[in-house]
């Protein structure tokens, strides 16, 4: 029997720390939920391995155990995992990890009278600047409300009978290597009645699709992945009540601005005399022209912060910093009266272009050393 590698489900290294392995667990978690991924039995199977993984190393005595036996182990001490769970309770655990709401983002579980979740999520792209500042956007998406044919039941005029799947107990069971899983019944979604007959209209789904157009406010300041919760704009339960809708917000790169948590960086291309006399120059920032004021001798890659110039942060209102990055620019050819000017001006600091051998005598006395001479 080959023992689950609880580290390698969770794509991280044995000495990974609690930070990493949440990290972790949130990143494959969201990617493998059974609400993103509909009807693919894989990745359900993918999602409840991620979480039982995540149950055991997030616990310093399961994890101790698991690193010094294994699983068996761990069973041993009565931790099995989510062996004997069902589907509802690893769903209770994702939800105790992440929050209530934010498992409700991907779809609330439907009750044993509702055939379909009622919190719907969606995907939308967004500019830079949009992000920056805030926008409105019109959306336009599909939602699921009860077939008037059959009022939510997916039966021929709503005539249910006892599930031949689960035998009406809502739940089935089965066995994968020497693991037992049970979910609810995919049948009649954990109502233990399913339709003698199926409904025509809706070919047993018990929905029908609706569209929907609304306008919606991105705040200032929204970052990447980030989700915006709308209000009764979800799926519509066979009793009228309507979930809610969970916008995902995706970010475009941009060309020249690269965000940061809250702050925003720039690369600053500044001519070598320019750095030299420490002049003033004009930059284009996400919030108009900026003055820049340099120093005699500035370097390459130095930094220069401008304070409350980046983005809004959405929860606590404080805006980051706007970090200009100085990149030096040299001249790739240059005239034999440029070369003479610059010859003049080394110079006037005291710079020989040919310095005299004495001046590395130590060095080359070192280096002839390495040779036996």
């Amino acid at each position: 029997m080959v023992d689950i590698d609880y580290y390698e489900i969770l794509e991280v290294d044995r000495n990974a720390s609690f930070e990493e392995i949440k990290k972790a667990y949130r990143k494959l978690a969201l990617k493998y939920h059974p609400d993103r991924n509909p009807g693919d039995k894989e990745a359900e199977e993918k999602f409840k391995l991620i979480n039982e993984a995540y149950q055991v190393l997030s616990d310093e005595e399961k994890r101790a155990l698991y690193d010094r036996y294994g699983k068996s182990g761990l069973e041993n001490q009565g931790f099995s995992g989510f062996e004997q769970s069902s589907y509802e309770d690893i769903m209770d655990f994702f939800e105790s990890v992440f929050g209530q709401a934010f498992g409700r983002g991907f779809g609330r579980r439907p009750r044993s009278d509702e055939k379909y979740p009622l919190d719907i999520s969606i995907e939308i792209e967004i500019d830079f600047q949009e992000a920056l500042f805030g926008t409105q956007k019109e959306i336009e998406y599909e939602y699921k409300t009860p077939c008037p044919a059959c009022k939510g039941t997916g039966a021929k005029n709503g005539i249910l009978q006892s599930c031949p799947e689960c035998h009406g107990r809502g739940q089935i069971y089965y066995r994968q290597g020497f693991m037992t899983f049970s979910q609810t019944c995919p049948r009649c979604h954990g109502s233990g009645e399913s339709a003698t007959e199926r409904c025509q209209e809706c070919s047993g789904q018990g929905y029908a699709l609706q569209h929907e157009k609304i306008t919606i406010n991105i705040p200032e300041g929204i970052d990447n992945e980030n989700r915006i919760r709308v209000q009764g704009k979800g799926n519509e339960s066979p009793s009228g009540l309507r979930g809610d809708l969970y916008i995902y917000v995706h970010v475009k790169e941009d060309e020249h601005f690269v965000r940061y948590k809250d702050d925003i960086y720039m690369e600053v291309p500044v001519f070598f005399t320019q750095a030299a006399l420490g002049e003033a120059i004009t930059i284009p920032t996400p919030r108009g022209e900026r003055e820049l004021k340099l120093h005699v001798g500035t370097k390459d890659k130095e930094q220069f912060v401008f304070k409350n110039e980046g983005f809004k942060n959405v929860h606590t209102g404080k805006y980051g910093n706007l970090i200009a990055q100085v990149k030096l620019i040299f001249p790739q050819k240059l005239t034999q009266e440029q070369q003479e000017l610059l010859h003049k001006l080394q110079e006037s600091f005291g710079v020989e272009s040919r310095p005299q051998e004495k001046n590395f005598s130590s060095i080359f006395e070192k280096v002839k050393s390495w040779f036996g001479k």
